[in-house]
């Protein structure tokens, strides 16, 4: 995804196109990195327990470690790319990803593994937000819109893919299985860093007058790491009381966070834009949905290879309805939907997204162990086509009320959000999938998946606080 957090100060260079070109190729080529990464392991989760050994809570950690780390990062690399350079942060960022990525290919045990995850996530969050911004500076204005219009298309493709290939590179068992799922950004990510190192610029327009509010920023970091640390641990400890008094700090924690915001005077978020209502409500809903969607994918990819015993291939490929609905709703969406039908968009999306996930709990509750994946198919397309609904225009009408020295800012708070909240789905939703699995994983996901649908409709409610009209943005 492309976070726009580039200085007003940044300017368009003077670039052969051809050259420009070859920078978006290497910006696009690092998101589709990151994008697979924050979904391929969901997937492999399985197998990486039954390899490495560890609790139920290893195969959320896969997942949240990396989602939670990049989220944080995301806060200030946006800013770091002003104060030490973007082509340098990007190719920092990239390397690290990459060698990172290494070392989760070669982990010999679990919390290496997601102490590798931790950084990839990190290293990806320094890379990501350094992207949209080289891309703003080396197209002439008049090109720039024609440069982002393949971009969509191809991250949203990467998305849904990302399951699918997953269970094909587990399925071929390359390098010890899972491992092939990390180590194939090694090659990807090499040749990525040589074509960068030759041509992006040195000279971004980057505004050296940035300041980071590194005391705001290390109380986000504690209020999240309080927040997810029981989450994910709670359950399988037995939640012993240290669990419930982190959670409950965290509240406090965030209350100094926004408490130290608005005495900043380099804050982490634009002050204005906490006092908006549909930018607040927008965080709220981006939350719950993002939440959702990882924690019911999440939990029908441990119900399918646990419950069913399906293998990781016939997983991810039950998993193409629900990536061909989303492939066609963000087309629809991005096409005519959105500016003909409004904010009736969301509500459509989340509706049909709810509608699906009810018709999946029930087929599952019905079948069981009759299960197939014929049999899932219609659900899993209605929740796609829902939820593809909503990807495209959500951060547009949360950022309806922004002005334009804000879209920046609140465009990077909403990416660190939409991490944030697969963070916390993994953690929440694969909690509650484990509490229930002792009654069989066929419940365990049925619960999950009833309350990923919950949590639509719950955001369903509060989409009518949004404006009325979008704010047109690249994210």
């Amino acid at each position: 995804m492309f976070t726009e957090q580039s200085s007003p100060l940044a300017k368009s260079l003077v670039l052969p196109l051809r050259r420009a070109w070859l920078v978006l190729a290497v910006v696009v080529i690092a998101d589709v990195m990151d994008v697979l990464d924050s979904t391929i392991a969901n997937l492999a989760g399985p197998s990486i327990r039954a390899d490495l050994g560890g609790g139920d809570s290893t195969v959320q950690w896969v997942l949240a470690a990396y989602t939670a780390a990049f989220a944080l990062g995301l806060v200030t690399s946006g800013r770091l790319g002003d104060l030490v350079g973007r082509r340098r942060l990007f190719l920092l960022g990239l390397a690290g990803f990459t060698l990172s990525s290494l070392a989760c290919g070669l982990a010999p045990g679990t919390g290496f593994l997601i102490g590798a995850r931790v950084l990839q996530g990190l290293f990806g969050s320094v890379m990501i937000p350094q992207g949209f911004a080289l891309v703003k500076v080396v197209f002439p204005p008049e090109h720039l819109r024609r440069a982002l219009v393949p971009f969509g298309p191809i991250m949203g493709l990467a998305t849904v893919a990302g399951p699918i290939l997953a269970g094909w590179l587990l399925h071929l068992d390359l390098f010890g299985g899972w491992r092939s799922i990390f180590l194939i950004n090694i090659p990807i990510g090499v040749a990525a860093w040589v074509l960068g190192a030759y041509v992006l610029p040195r000279d971004t327009g980057e505004d050296r007058s940035a300041r980071l509010d590194l005391r705001g920023v290390g109380l986000l970091t504690l209020a999240s790491a309080l927040l997810i640390i029981p989450l994910v641990q709670g359950r399988e400890l037995g939640w012993p009381i240290w669990t419930y008094a982190m959670m409950a700090a965290s509240i406090p924690v965030l209350a100094l966070f926004v408490a130290s915001e608005r005495r900043s005077d380099h804050p982490v978020i634009a002050p204005s834009l906490l006092r908006k209502r549909s930018f607040v409500v927008g965080l709220v809903i981006v939350c719950g949905f993002y939440a959702a969607l990882t924690g019911f994918q999440l939990a029908l990819n441990l119900m399918l290879q646990l419950g069913a015993r399906w293998t990781p291939l016939h997983t991810g490929l039950t998993l193409i309805p629900w990536a061909l609905g989303s492939a066609i709703a963000v087309g629809l969406a991005g096409a005519f939907l959105a500016e003909r039908l409004g904010r009736a968009t969301l509500h459509l999306g989340l509706g049909l997204a709810a509608a699906g996930l009810i018709a999946l709990a029930w087929t599952v509750a019905h079948a069981q162990d009759g299960l197939t994946a014929w049999a899932l198919a219609p659900a899993l397309l209605i929740t796609g086509f829902g939820s593809g609904l909503v990807f495209i225009p959500i951060f547009d009408y949360v950022l309806g009320d922004a002005t334009t020295e804000e879209v920046g800012t609140g465009s990077g708070m909403l990416n660190a959000v939409q991490q944030f909240a697969n963070a916390t789905g993994a953690a929440a939703l694969g909690t509650a999938f484990f509490a229930r699995a002792g009654h069989g994983f066929f419940d365990a996901g049925i619960l999950v998946t009833a309350l990923a649908a919950a949590l639509y409709l719950a955001t369903l409610l509060l989409v009518g606080l949004l404006p009325r009209h979008a704010q047109q943005t690249a994210h």
